[in-house]
């Protein structure tokens, strides 16, 4: 992967990122406003009568109250010039309070991305400006009813308005789109449509002549966000409302941001997480039961709490890797499209499962409304789905590493690996020489998937997608336990855990992911390829003996994770 010039573009918006400081007070002022404006009983309520509460969301974005769009808007164009780092702060924060209200106002971010990335210095100033100063809401219109998240199975279309002398004068619009977060609230919509020269994004004005939403979905969770099907029927819009005033631009435009996106999405997923998870924690810390409290028994807290907290952080770590990246103007266009799938996949599956033990944990009443984690759990599972459902992020992810492993010719995890056995030998604390084992059985697996040709089975590409995703998200919490130990993690982190903490949370997770390589993709190699296949023998080189002896001292440090949790150590 190489860099860019990061005199060009840094991170999401072209800016420097806000300072420690300026963060902090803005986290900490989101949180204050959130928790005055929506409080434990009308968040139920709402939930409970499937409304999505406009002016709260609207107060958010209003710069006279609190302004959160400020963070997510280049200093350019009257906003604070934040970077991926600080966006995903403020969504997982967001999604703390409720996911749902979170995405309300994410929406927004979203709906201008083309605008960013793909805009005239003119319709910069003109909607940026507007969601600066104005605190306008956007939506943003891709997703259509036969087609879901395949961008490419666009059926909208934008036909051109030309005048006697052949001059586009505007668009007529027509199509539908599906699942539009903020859909029957927007002032503003930007629509992809396929135009002439190709797919093209469109700025729609609300109230325009034939542009209409249906009533609001009727959804499982998230239901203080508003979601709606819009209707374009001959909805005529001038030819500056095409951004970037170029047709076919559409596709390379949304592709620049997906790994921005996707990565505040997994911000949600993590804090959705979070949540549940400290509600569980606090519920067992009261909670007696067979002669003392929940927090006590392992049989609970090593199930339903420690690999949770783990994987969680874990997910943090690969997150806070991609946003310093994107922030850094790396890979191509700054887009970190296999990174921000991973961190999307890892974060929105562990925080769904987070949710879902939380409510385990609780009991019987984890199943009632008063006690939150049954709506935390209803809201979070959407993270598995949109932007990108956990299926379209495994393919992202292993077909981008496939080609990295022919490209190398089975150099690209080996050479990971080397690279984690010398991380070891300088901190043999945090579980690196284990996650090299993974990154060396994930090397032996793909190569005997390249020697079977197994990935024509599609499984299998998934398959390996999630290996992938387990083995690079275990380096790079190695290296982040690493960092923090030397008091190099980045400075903005929340710096809940301590290096030690991180290191035996780094250890736990390697051995996950070394196993889950080990056997799995054994598995999914012998189960593909044909008798005979020297598929088959190529993966009795997985270092298993190796594997299972790294599993030594496992139960230890999640005993160490659950006091460093419960506060019984200093962590």
């Amino acid at each position: 992967m190489t860099a860019i010039d990061t005199s060009a573009t840094s991170g999401h918006v072209g800016g420097a990122g806000l300072d420690v400081q300026s963060l902090d007070l803005m986290l900490e002022a989101l949180s204050d406003f959130v928790n005055a404006a929506l409080s434990p009983d009308l968040q139920l309520d709402l939930d409970h009568e499937d409304r999505c509460p406009e002016d709260i969301v609207r107060a958010m974005s209003d710069p006279e109250q609190l302004g959160v769009q400020l963070v997510f808007v280049p200093e350019a164009y009257g906003g604070m010039d934040g970077g991926a780092f600080d966006s995903y702060r403020v969504c997982e924060v967001m999604a703390r309070h409720d996911i749902g209200l979170a995405t309300a106002v994410f929406a927004t971010f979203l709906g201008s991305d083309p605008i960013l990335v793909g805009a005239t210095e003119e319709q910069k100033q003109r909607w940026l400006g507007a969601i600066a100063d104005k605190g306008v809401v956007f939506a943003y219109g891709a997703t259509e009813p036969e087609a879901g998240s395949d961008l490419g199975a666009l059926t909208t279309t934008a036909t051109p308005i030309t005048n006697k002398k052949g001059e586009v004068t505007g668009y007529t619009i027509n199509g539908r789109k599906q699942w539009i977060s903020n859909g029957t609230i927007a002032d503003f919509t930007t629509i992809l449509a396929a135009t002439p020269a190709g797919p093209s994004w469109f700025v729609v004005e609300k109230d325009t002549p034939g542009f209409s939403s249906a009533p609001p979905e009727d959804k499982h969770g998230l239901r203080l966000s508003n979601t709606a099907a819009l209707y374009l029927d001959d909805v005529k819009v001038p030819a500056d409302a095409l951004i970037g005033m170029v047709e076919g631009k559409g596709m390379v435009q949304a592709q620049q941001v997906f790994g921005y996106t996707r990565l505040m999405v997994a911000a949600f997923g993590l804090g959705g997480g979070w949540e549940a998870l400290d509600r569980a924690i606090q519920y067992s810390i009261n909670r007696e039961q067979g002669g003392g409290p929940l927090c006590e028994k392992q049989g609970y807290t090593h199930k339903l709490i420690v690999p949770h907290a783990v994987r969680l952080e874990a997910a943090r770590a690969y997150m806070e890797d991609t946003a310093d990246k994107i922030d850094r103007g790396l890979g191509t266009n700054g887009a970190m499209n296999c990174e921000g799938a991973i961190a999307k996949y890892m974060a929105t599956v562990a925080g769904n499962a987070a949710a879902d033990d939380a409510i385990q944990a609780h009991g019987g009443y984890g199943y009632t409304r008063p006690y939150v984690v049954e709506k935390v759990k209803r809201d979070v599972r959407i993270t598995t789905i949109y932007e990108g459902t956990s299926e379209i992020m495994e393919m992202t992810i292993a077909r981008e590493r496939w080609q990295q492993h022919l490209k190398t010719q089975g150099r690209y995890y080996q050479d990971m690996g080397t690279e984690l056995s010398r991380l070891h030998a300088s901190h043999p604390t945090v579980g690196a020489d284990v996650a090299a084992l993974a990154h060396q059985a994930l090397a032996i697996v793909l190569e005997a998937c390249r020697t079977g040709r197994l990935t024509r089975n599609q499984h299998v590409l998934f398959r390996i997608g999630e290996l992938i995703a387990f083995t690079e998200t275990a380096g790079v919490f190695a290296k982040a336990a690493a960092a923090a130990i030397d008091g190099t993690r980045f400075e903005k982190n929340p710096n809940r855990f301590t290096g030690d903490a991180l290191a035996a949370m780094s250890r736990v997770f390697a051995r996950e992911a070394a196993q889950k390589v080990g056997l799995d993709g054994s598995r999914w190699v012998a189960g593909a390829a044909e008798p005979g296949s020297p598929a088959v023998a190529a993966v009795n080189a997985i270092p298993t003996a190796a594997i299972l002896a790294a599993q030594a001292g496992l139960v230890t440090d999640m005993n160490y994770v659950a006091d460093v949790l419960y506060g019984r150590l200093d962590g």
